[in-house]
């Protein structure tokens, strides 16, 4: 049996722009995502803490230690600067990897620098 778990995800992020004209996507500053192990082009969920609103989007790499969390394209309608949210990618294992799978969770403060890291043991 395959069993879809939280890979990795930056919680309470501040998004710090958004561009509708953009083609799609959510920029990230890339070492959030190198510490929560997202990778460009990677499907990403989106959970708006402020509004309620949930949406799937794929995530590209913005400047480094910059703390840009920006929302691009039709997805600009579902979160907006000022918004805190919760960036969540996951993945499909089978039962035998779960014992070596440590999900990586990103802790930020309001202004997207890291607050706490955490590498979390499934079992």
């Amino acid at each position: 049996m395959r069993r879809t778990m939280m890979k990795g995800k930056i919680h309470r992020a501040t998004v710090t722009d958004s561009n509708l004209d953009y083609e799609g996507s959510i920029t990230i500053d890339s070492h959030l995502m190198d510490k929560a192990n997202i990778i460009p082009y990677e499907q990403v969920d989106i959970y708006n803490v402020t509004s309620g609103n949930r949406f799937t989007t794929y995530a590209i790499r913005g400047d480094k230690d910059s703390g840009v969390i920006c929302i691009n394209g039709a997805a600009a309608h579902k979160a907006r600067k000022g918004d805190i949210i919760i960036i969540a990618t996951y993945a499909s294992l089978d039962e035998n990897e779960l014992e070596n799978f440590k999900p990586k969770k990103v802790y930020v403060d309001g202004e997207n620098r890291i607050k706490t890291q955490l590498l979390q043991v499934v079992n």
